[in-house]
C-alpha cells in the first residue's frame, strides 16, 4: 500500500506516471478519451502500441510526443 501511495504522489508532482507502459483504459483516462478515438489514433498511425497476446500497450514517451507534435500554437 505504500509503494500505491508514492507511486500516486510522484504520478501527482511529476505529471508522469510511475510506469514505462500503459494499457488502454490508463491511456484512455489520462488523455481523457473514448475507446473508439484511442482505436483510430492506431489505426492512423497516430500512436505507436505494442500488442502482446490480448493486451496493448503504450508507451508514455510516445503518448508525450503525440501530444507535443499534435500541439497547436
Amino acid at each position: 500500500m505504500l509503494l500505491e501511495f508514492k507511486r500516486i504522489v510522484k504520478d501527482c508532482f511529476t505529471g508522469q506516471p510511475g510506469k514505462k507502459w500503459l494499457k488502454s483504459a490508463e491511456v484512455k483516462k489520462l488523455l481523457g478519451i473514448s475507446h473508439g478515438f484511442l482505436q483510430s489514433l492506431r489505426d492512423s498511425s497516430v500512436l505507436p502500441f505494442t500488442r502482446i497476446g490480448g493486451s496493448i500497450y503504450y508507451d508514455y514517451e510516445d503518448i508525450t510526443f503525440m501530444m507535443s507534435a499534435n500541439k497547436s500554437a
